[in-house]
């Protein structure tokens, strides 16, 4: 069953609850309507989505230094802990229950999501019916790993309880209501072309990275002290493996098992597959040579620019964000060098720029039928886009000013030296140690 896209199926499916589209029914005749094909792709595509979190700490652990491995691979780990909490007690609530103004949303049934454990089933599109309960799960992966995204623009520099504080605040206070604009019900909802993530998820994310790396500033001995990836294998095995997930993440946000998950599926393929080959013939062109950091920044950037167009652009398309969101990525890649901020591992530079170059170019790819009028449409694009970039950026600062003078945030230049790993877990990811 093809449907059109993820946002009014959200944002009506779950929210409007009527006699001919209640959320559920209990017993027996919930059970005789699941589609156990969804629902067995659905599983399928939250696991999936879940791995990608353990690749993105492998990802991240790679390219920082010896010292701060396990450190930096906390951070992935812990936002499975307490957003997976969150997410259950209130998150989805936030994100998913009726709409209070198109602000935000709210229903005490989905607090603690005790309204949902009893078994009834929730529609989408053309009448699929799945476990809300696998919808709540499904979603609650994409909660985790947008703070975890964040983590990369300032790694190597902060303390690791300051951060435990700082997701949570974000994500209740950033995250929630993001979702719920575009997603759930809210004021965005129905306009703005989101099919899995790239505003809310990738825009928020890189611009929020981008705003803590300023407030923080650079790390000790940055740029003139040398600071080498500690071990690019794990880095290439993280890539493979966000690789392998994204596939859960775009094709499982069609909430179906059909031509448009297939659709999904193949975009993001050939979207991933063009960024990194157009980011190696991009080096081969400036640097004379084509690396595996390289390679793999330019994997990210194609999957990132093709997540909010995944359901709604044909392969053309994608092979269109592939190219152009490397070649954006690469320039601001470079031009991070030239500015001289320390976005340690490049979180607006791929995340942020990709996502916005995928939202926003999306609009002159669409398949025949998808979207508004041309105007309208890109008008949305970039409201929903203006809208995340200045939520996320404003709301992030007083939340890492905040963090930062209370709890403490920004490791002092003495625990930098010994390395996040000794200073704050009092563990060696490896038997040598690099304490440049």
């Amino acid at each position: 069953m093809e449907m059109k896209r993820i946002v009014p199926a959200l944002g009506l499916g779950l929210l409007l609850m009527s006699p001919a589209t209640a959320l559920g029914q209990d017993g027996a005749e919930a059970a005789a309507q699941i589609d156990t094909g969804t629902t067995a792709w659905m599983l399928v595509s939250t696991t999936l989505v879940l791995l990608m979190v353990p690749g993105l700490a492998m990802f991240y652990g790679g390219l920082v230094r010896t010292k701060n491995v396990l450190g930096t691979m906390m951070h992935s780990f812990a936002a499975m802990a307490i957003i997976g909490v969150i997410w259950a007690i209130c998150g989805y609530a936030m994100c998913f229950g009726g709409s209070v103004g198109g602000w935000i949303g709210w229903d005490w049934d989905f607090v603690l999501l005790r309204g949902l454990d009893s078994g009834p089933g929730a529609y989408f599109g053309d009448d699929i019916v799945i476990p809300h309960l696998v919808f709540a799960m499904f979603q609650g992966k994409f909660a985790i790993i947008t703070p975890a995204l964040i983590a990369g623009a300032f790694a190597e520099r902060v303390r690791f309880r300051g951060y435990c504080v700082f997701i949570a605040l974000w994500s209740l206070l950033i995250y929630n209501p993001l979702c719920h604009w575009i997603w759930g019900g809210g004021f965005l909802t129905g306009e703005a072309i989101d099919f899995a993530g790239g505003t809310v998820i990738h825009i928020s994310a890189g611009m929020a990275g981008l705003v803590c790396a300023l407030y923080l500033g650079a790390r000790r001995g940055y740029p003139k002290t040398a600071m080498h990836p500690n071990n690019l294998v794990m880095t290439m095995m993280g890539a493979g493996l966000l690789w392998v997930g994204w596939f859960g993440f775009n094709a499982g946000s069609s909430v179906s098992s059909g031509l448009q998950t297939a659709q999904a599926l193949t975009v993001t393929q050939i979207a991933a597959a063009t960024g990194a080959l157009t980011w190696i013939i991009i080096e081969a062109l400036h640097l004379k040579k084509a690396t595996s950091l390289g390679l793999m920044s330019g994997i990210l950037a194609g999957l990132v620019a093709i997540t909010p167009a995944a359901g709604d652009v044909p392969p053309s398309g994608a092979i269109v964000l592939g190219v152009v969101g490397s070649l954006f990525c690469y320039g601001a890649v470079v031009l991070k060098g030239k500015l001289g901020y320390d976005d340690t591992l490049d979180v607006f530079g791929i995340h942020g720029i990709a996502g916005i170059v995928g939202a926003i170019g999306l609009t002159f790819l669409l398949r025949d039928g998808a979207g508004a009028e041309f105007a309208t449409q890109l008008w949305y694009q970039v409201k929903g886009v203006g809208v995340s970039i200045i939520y996320a950026g404003v709301v992030t600062l007083i939340l890492v000013v905040l963090v930062d003078k209370t709890v403490g945030l920004r490791l002092n230049d003495k625990d930098q030296m010994a390395g996040m790993d000794h200073a704050l877990h009092g563990e060696h990811g490896f038997g040598l140690l690099n304490l440049n």
